[in-house]
Order: structure tokens, then C-alpha cells, then sequence
């Protein structure tokens, strides 16, 4: 009884969305069982929040590796696993001592962002800049964290509730994947002038190993890549809230883990795709995209035709079940595309309706949209009212598993176009997407 009832629930979810059991059911392994199992372990208590820097993400690692094994697919590259490992380093003050005119200068007074075991800077060692009363502090803190070269950023005092707001921010370590690989800034809330500066700074070095997950379906066209992605980590345990500390991350991000595997399994069950499929599960999407900046590294942009990045699928928009929304809408016609695809069908791609939110560059997609890749996050969740998000209620509880498993049909079904070389979606400016 259970098997015939769960038939009939996939038959009414490929019917809903316009998919007929010829295009999507017919050797298909996408299913509401997996989605769920796959939701119901990654957003386990077990795996305590799956915060990148913990033992439990290389569990969900393991059990992502696991799924793309049985999935059939191939190791990436010249990957012996699906694991691709790299490591970070975590820089942070160990002890800091910053002297202006003789004066020392209280810690809550000063943040920094370094790269480098230490510094030792007096004033005709390194450039000193001011952010001034008159001055917008957000786009000069920008600036000069970008201007190419070492320096002292002297904040004016009337910036002290915006400077106070960044300390907060910058109290995390530095983390790169090189030493020495980016410039160093101090920040200082000082507004007198200066005739004498020493700066000295120890810092404590922590080498961070991480790992994505990556797995492969070859096709007819192997420069030719399209990347179905999610990232796997989430906040990890947080200051409790009734009694519950873990932010299990269900629908942020497991829910997009769930589609890229159950993408992976349609996929390989149907004949050799024309254009190369790539699989991945992106690890510290949450601490600063250090996964999706470190993939994107390995391959010619060049060669990547699209990215469908699946973020918060678990929750139907507010458009309804037969809905997902798209990031970037106007940065290339991947969208359009995707909105042809299904049109025989009543799931539609609609452009983000949250453009306030700055979706676009809040997911590991940026990372290679900044490239020219045509990278989008395909999302139902309506964040502005999601009161669960990056907060120990995004529970497996909270999940519409009938409306996340409806979402994988509909994007394997809108994803065929491109897979097939059919379409091409158009590249995307990198000068628009700073």
C-alpha cells in the first residue's frame, strides 16, 4: 500500500508541474523519500548546525561522497574521492599594541584586517588615510580595504556607531588561503593629527583544513560544464533559545543538498548528457564563501556554461507551490531560459523578488558570476517573512517535502535546454557584478 500511495504522490507532483512521466519519471531516481532522508540526516541534531569548522561538516562531507557514489557518478578531475580538500589559514591578534603621539590606544578603539604573521609599522612605513566627518564611512571603508596596498585608516569620531558596528564584524580572524596574499589595514577611531604612529601586532596562525564535494557525469562536450550546487555547511550551535542551541539548517541549506544529489541520481540514469555535469556541495558558504572561491580557482570560467546554485528550497514561495525565484534575473538570459523550459507545464521561474536583499551575492553563485559565469541561486523561500532563517528553528519539522521535490522535476526539466547545448545562456559582465 505504502508503494502505490507513494506512485501516485510522485505522479501528482510530476502532473502539477507540467512534467510527464516521459520527461522526468521514466529512469528517474528523484523521489520525495530520498529528499526527505537526505533533509532528515544533514539537518539531524547529530550534525549539530554542520558549521564548516567543525568534525560534523566533514561528516555531512562523508555522507555526501556516500550519495554521489551510489548515485554512480565520477569523481572530479583528478580527484581519487569526491572530496576536494584545501586549506585555510585563520589569522587572528594575539597581541597588539597601537601608539598614536605617544599615546596608547584602547583596543575597543581600533580593528584591523591582516594577513600576515605580524606587524611592526611606524609612520613612514605605511600609508595613512582618514575617513573624515563629511565622508560616506561604508564606501570608504570599501575603498581603502581596497586600495592594493597596506594602510591606516584614520576614522573620524562622529563614525563611532558605524565604526563600533564593523569592530563587531571584524573581531572574526582573518581567513585566506595564502599568508601574505592580501594587503593589511588598521582601522583607528582618532580624529586629532598625527605626528608619531607605532603599530605592533603578533599574530596567532591556525591552518584550517575544508573540503568540498565534488562528482561528475561526463558528457559528449567536456569543455562545456554545467554546475548544479549547494552548500552543506551551515551556522553550527548558537546561544540557545528554549533550551535548543543547534541551528540544524534544514531548509539553509540542506534542502539544496537534497536537489543537487537527487539531480544527480536523474541525471545519471538517463543517457550521456551532451554537455559535462558537475555536482558539488560548497563547503563554508556561511564564513565567507571560501568553497565556491577555491573551486572556482580549478576551472576555466571560461568553460562553464551555467551554475544552477539551489539555496532554501524547503519552504514554497509566496507565489505559491508551483514557484522558484531566480537571483540576477537581469545579468544574463539564463533565466529566460529557464522560464521557456517549463513553459508547457504550470511551475514558473520568476525574476527575485527581494532585490533589496542582495541575494545574488549573498550565495556561492558571486563567486563565479564575478568571472562572467552565468551563475544563479534558484530559491523558493520567502526570506522576508522567514522567521526560521539562521535560527534554531529551521527544523526538518518545517520542510514541505512535497514542494521540494516538485522544485528538483522542475529544474532537471528546465535544465535540459542547456544541457543539451540547445541553449546557451549569455555570459555575465563581471563590471556589473562588483
Amino acid at each position: 500500500m505504502k508503494i502505490i500511495f507513494t506512485h501516485l504522490l510522485v505522479t501528482f507532483l510530476l502532473v502539477s508541474a507540467g512534467l510527464s512521466t516521459s520527461q522526468c519519471s521514466k529512469g528517474s531516481k528523484i523521489s520525495e523519500e530520498n529528499v526527505s532522508r537526505i533533509i532528515k540526516t544533514l539537518s539531524s541534531d547529530e550534525m549539530k548546525g554542520r558549521s564548516a569548522f567543525s568534525p560534523e561538516a566533514a561528516h555531512a562531507a562523508d555522507f555526501i561522497s556516500n550519495e554521489f557514489q551510489q548515485a554512480g557518478l565520477e569523481p572530479f578531475s583528478n580527484l581519487e574521492d569526491y572530496h576536494q580538500d584545501f586549506t585555510i589559514y585563520s589569522i587572528s591578534p594575539r597581541t597588539t599594541s597601537i601608539t598614536i603621539n605617544q599615546k596608547e590606544i584602547d583596543e575597543g578603539d581600533y580593528f584591523s584586517r591582516l594577513y600576515s604573521r605580524k606587524v611592526n609599522w611606524e609612520n613612514s612605513d605605511v600609508e595613512i588615510f582618514r575617513i573624515s566627518v563629511d565622508d560616506d564611512f561604508r564606501a570608504k571603508q570599501r575603498q581603502y580595504s581596497n586600495n592594493g596596498s597596506s594602510s591606516v585608516i584614520l576614522v573620524d569620531e562622529s563614525h563611532k556607531d558605524w565604526f563600533h558596528r564593523y569592530r563587531m564584524y571584524f573581531s572574526r580572524p582573518t581567513r585566506a588561503f595564502e599568508l601574505d596574499s592580501s594587503e593589511n589595514n588598521v582601522f583607528i577611531l582618532y580624529s586629532d593629527s598625527v605626528t608619531s604612529l607605532e603599530i605592533n601586532i603578533e599574530n596567532s596562525v591556525e591552518t584550517i583544513e575544508l573540503f568540498n564535494v565534488v562528482g561528475q557525469i561526463e558528457g559528449n562536450r567536456p569543455n562545456e560544464v554545467v554546475i548544479f550546487s549547494a552548500h552543506y555547511d551551515h551556522i553550527g550551535v548558537r546561544s540557545p533559545v528554549d533550551g535548543d542551541s543547534i541551528a540544524n539548517g534544514a531548509n539553509d541549506n540542506a534542502s539544496g543538498v537534497a536537489a543537487v544529489i537527487e539531480l544527480a541520481r536523474h541525471f545519471e540514469a538517463l543517457p550521456k548528457p551532451e554537455r559535462t555535469l558537475l555536482f558539488v556541495g560548497f563547503t563554508a558558504e556561511e564564513a565567507g564563501g571560501y568553497g565556491s572561491k577555491y573551486f572556482s580557482e580549478l576551472l576555466d570560467p571560461e568553460n562553464i556554461i551555467a551554475m544552477f546554485n539551489i539555496e532554501m528550497i524547503g519552504k514554497p514561495a509566496v507565489s505559491g507551490v508551483n514557484s522558484a525565484w531566480i537571483t540576477g534575473f537581469e545579468f544574463s538570459t539564463f533565466g529566460e531560459i529557464l522560464q521557456n523550459s517549463v513553459k508547457d507545464s504550470s511551475f514558473v521561474f520568476y525574476p527575485d523578488p527581494y532585490p533589496n536583499q542582495n541575494l545574488f551575492y549573498r550565495s556561492d553563485n558571486a563567486t563565479l558570476a564575478r568571472l562572467g559565469v552565468p551563475a544563479h541561486s534558484i530559491s523558493t523561500t520567502p526570506i522576508d517573512m522567514d522567521e526560521d532563517y539562521h535560527s534554531v528553528n529551521d527544523e526538518f519539522a518545517t520542510i514541505n517535502i512535497s514542494h521540494a521535490t516538485n522544485t528538483i522535476f522542475a529544474i532537471a526539466k528546465a535544465a535540459e535546454e542547456i544541457i543539451s547545448g540547445k541553449e546557451t545562456p549569455t555570459r555575465i559582465d563581471p563590471e556589473e557584478v562588483k
